[in-house]
């Protein structure tokens, strides 16, 4: 009986060993999986935050900065910066600054892309939530695959978190947890988390390049009131409504405008307005995956947007955001984001022609939504030497 037991325990330590082997390739293939990405025509250079400040150096949050203009043109005109994947968690934000990094020309001023704006966010999922480790999106010469992320930095990079966050420069009591949420940790601060460093590196990159305009490219559930519309810091409301009227009337959907809140603080929307020069608005796309009604969560969610519970939930009125069995895929999602970042740099430029912004490439709503967003993936394969970058 004793060489029993002992035979089971060693059989239970052998099976221990095998699933946390196995268990930590998966997370270290996941964290460690790099996306390609092929630098357009319009890119003159890549940066990094570091250049901006000096903290963030050598930190898996030291992101790339793509720098988008013409030679011929110079420095002249206005100058925007585009986030993607503050919450990387919300694929189409990240996809649509994807599209505007290897398919944009730039004719005018200059257009500052981050496509992952938290790549920390960007190497774990939600403690809980079940999500897969990443996805896939198909394109004519492959498929490429991209991670899911999370909304909040990886706890692997910063920790611990405290018990209450207080928000800087605000002292606003905020949830602990929000302390690795970048769109709570704005403007940032040079002596803080590296979450709130994150975001003083951009604070800083908005000073220096005289930034215009920052768009940030988000997604959120159907059960939350803030969802598809521009959020707008009271300084770029006239440009905000001017663009959805813009876009209600020939882009083949609907977005509104909210306010920025001056009640809550550490925002994009709120803190860059605040901070400086620049008009910060918000973009937000409806994406049932995040949604507390769900069914199973996992990449045809994702990507499909089609989920019978978040349907049900829509006819007890319980969304605010319409929803049917077609769901909301991505590449309505994704078409959304670069119509309106598009549709916002026009009215900018037609209002400021001395600040304008001019772009072309870029593919619209109605493109995206009929030749899908992997059509407008470059393959990395083919790319030219000196413009493949791994994210």
């Amino acid at each position: 009986m004793p060489d029993l037991i002992g035979l089971r325990k060693s059989l239970l330590v052998v099976a221990f060993l095998l699933i946390f082997i196995f268990s930590g390739l998966s997370f270290y293939r996941s964290r460690h999986l790099k996306e390609p990405l092929v630098a357009g025509e319009g890119v003159l250079e890549v940066r990094k935050l570091s250049d901006y400040f000096s903290g963030l150096k050598g930190s898996i949050n030291d992101a790339k900065v793509y720098v988008l203009g013409n030679r011929a043109e110079g420095s002249s005109g206005g100058a925007a910066l585009i986030l993607g994947g503050s919450h990387p968690e919300e694929p189409a934000g990240r996809l649509a600054a994807w599209l505007i990094v290897e398919n944009a020309r730039v004719e005018g001023g200059r257009i500052f892309v981050i496509p992952t704006a938290n790549p920390s966010a960007s190497t774990a999922t939600r403690l809980g939530g079940a999500y897969p480790p990443d996805y896939t999106i198909d394109t004519p010469w492959g498929r490429q695959t991209f991670r899911q992320g999370d909304r909040w930095s990886n706890p692997l990079d910063q920790w611990p978190d405290p018990e209450v966050y207080i928000h800087y420069p605000s002292r606003q009591q905020l949830a602990y947890m929000d302390i690795r949420n970048q769109n709570r940790t704005w403007p940032g601060r040079p002596n803080g988390t590296m979450t709130e460093k994150t975001c003083y590196a951009m604070t800083r990159l908005i000073l220096s390049e005289k930034i215009d305009l920052v768009i940030d490219l988000h997604e959120a559930e159907l059960q939350y009131p803030v969802i598809s519309t521009i959020v707008a810091h009271e300084k770029g409301a006239d440009l905000a409504a001017a663009a959805s009227m813009f876009i209600s009337s020939v882009e083949g959907f609907a977005i509104g405008v909210e306010n920025s809140p001056k009640a809550l603080r550490g925002l994009s929307h709120r803190e860059i307005g605040d901070a400086t020069d620049a008009i910060s608005l918000l973009l937000e796309a409806p994406e049932p995956f995040l949604d507390a009604t769900r069914g199973r969560t996992d990449r045809a969610l994702l990507l499909t947007g089609k989920d019978e519970f978040v349907v049900r939930a829509g006819k007890r009125g319980l969304l605010f955001e319409k929803i049917d069995e077609n769901g909301w895929p991505i590449d309505i999602r994704v078409g959304r984001h670069t119509s309106t970042v598009l549709q916002i740099l026009e009215n900018w430029s037609a209002d400021r022609p001395d600040r304008a912004v001019v772009v072309s490439g870029v593919p619209r709503y109605t493109e995206v939504v009929a030749k899908g967003t992997g059509a407008f993936l470059k393959d990395p394969g083919t790319a030219p030497a000196g413009k493949l970058f791994f994210e």
